[in-house]
């Protein structure tokens, strides 16, 4: 016999008093506590949702004037006598004829039309009423005279724009008290705007010229255009789209499939994620180092670009192709591989395609990244004023051109306002651009994508 003691039995548990239907207070607490994490949750979308409305709307409000434009319809007499005084028609002896040649015929015609709408107003020279138009007019009258010399000696009908201030008065960004200190605007200029608009002459309307036109000088700001930026971030894209799918693509095949599991892909893979959170300058010095000093590529080429914008995507494009590599099911190798297909056969017969939606989102996602790049490309040169169109691929890879983030950012540095108009127009365009490209993506993966 012991001296265990016989244990206790523990004393049951008090009865609940009251109803089952009935809160306690400790389940008041939770539900409370689980009250206030929803109402945390829906406060941080709200401000997440506030500041993206105000950053559109203050986006849409400045970028949205840049998509129209002022006009001024003239009839111009091209006068022999100071175009071609030889009467020879001759290409070159035309070409001769500077746009300063010009000027004065686009201030006659003004003044003619000021004649024959009875329009006059105190204070205003010839020069002034002329000085409405702008300095864009006289080099695309040249343009036009040098393209159809059989004109000359006629009169043709022209739709010039207006100048920044007199398009930035239509729109309410000049007024009548401003212009009395603006040294390149006079309220004169302002009254012949309101007259000549009165008449029909002058109108605001879409200017197809803000997407097609190249850059302008500081003196030309309504003259300035998307059209260079835009032909080369597309062939930025077509270089990065050729280069980082199918190196990315087959790096991550080998990693994930065929690679072995040693401490050397292991060093790979940590690279890799290093690599994807390393800043955008890192890779733009990189590519001022090898592909321009080192390799010779011209600056401001959109080979060059795209080249530092393929060592830039290519980490997202892997990290989203492994990651749809592996939510692939074990089941469709083990199937493959147990009818007698070969590990190549099962991995592009049979995995591949059943990934292909997550590598196809995941490469225009990085694509979209790529667009939207701005400072590997200011180190690369890319942020020259260039007013010449690239040639058509593949020479065009190798010409002068801009991107569309650069063009933001070189119209910011600007001082006149209608740049800062313009660089929120790009703005818009650049984001259409990221919208349509993430559309893309999403379509490509309800369209493909297989639930397991």
């Amino acid at each position: 016999m012991t001296d265990a003691t016989v244990p206790v039995p523990a004393a049951p548990d008090a009865p609940r008093k009251g109803s089952l239907l009935e809160l306690d207070e400790r389940t008041r607490r939770r539900n409370a506590a689980e009250k206030r994490f929803k109402v945390y949750g829906m406060i941080a979308v709200g401000i997440g949702l506030g500041a993206l409305i105000l950053l559109l709307t203050s986006i849409l409000s400045q970028g949205l004037p840049a998509f129209q434009q002022t006009f001024v319809q003239l009839d111009v007499t091209l006068t022999e006598e100071r175009l071609d005084k030889s009467g020879n028609r001759d290409p070159a002896e035309l070409a001769k004829v500077s746009t300063f040649g010009y000027a004065p015929l686009i201030e006659e015609a003004m003044a003619a039309k000021l004649a024959a709408l009875g329009i006059a107003i105190e204070g205003l020279t010839p020069k002034d009423a002329g000085g409405i138009i702008s300095n864009e007019a006289p080099a695309q009258l040249r343009n036009f005279v040098l393209a159809n010399p059989e004109a000359i000696g006629s009169t043709i009908s022209f739709e010039f724009l207006a100048n920044a201030r007199i398009d930035g008065y239509l729109k309410g960004r000049v007024s009548m008290e401003s212009a009395q200190l603006d040294s390149q605007v006079s309220p004169q200029q302002l009254e012949l705007a309101n007259a000549l608009r009165d008449a029909g002459t002058l109108e605001k309307r879409f200017n197809w010229g803000f997407i097609t036109s190249p850059d302008a000088s500081e003196n030309r700001p309504e003259a300035s255009g998307l059209g260079v930026a835009i032909i080369g971030s597309f062939y930025m894209m077509i270089i990065v789209l050729c280069l980082s799918l199918p190196i990315g693509v087959a790096a991550s095949i080998y990693l994930e499939e065929f690679a072995p599991k040693n401490r050397f892909t292991d060093l790979i893979e940590v690279n890799i994620s290093n690599l994807a959170a390393v800043p955008s300058i890192v890779f733009g010095i990189l590519g001022l180092a090898i592909f321009i000093n080192f390799a010779g590529l011209p600056q401001s080429a959109p080979v060059v670009g795209g080249l530092v914008l393929t060592l830039m995507t290519l980490p997202t494009i892997i990290i989203a192709t492994r990651a749809s590599l592996k939510a692939v099911p074990p089941s469709i190798r083990e199937a493959a591989l147990g009818v007698g297909a070969s590990k190549m056969q099962t991995v592009f017969h049979h995995v591949l395609p059943l990934a292909a939606p997550g590598i196809l989102t995941g490469t225009i996602i990085g694509l979209a990244q790529a667009l939207g790049e701005t400072a590997p490309l200011l180190l690369i040169g890319m942020v020259a004023f260039v007013r010449e169109f690239p040639a058509a691929p593949p020479e065009g890879f190798f010409d002068p051109a801009s991107a569309l983030p650069v063009q933001v950012f070189n119209w910011t540095q600007r001082a006149d306002p209608a740049f800062v108009e313009r660089a929120s127009g790009a703005i818009i365009v650049l984001l259409v651009f990221l919208v349509v490209m993430n559309a893309i993506a999403i379509i490509l993966r309800r369209r493909f994508e297989r639930r397991w």
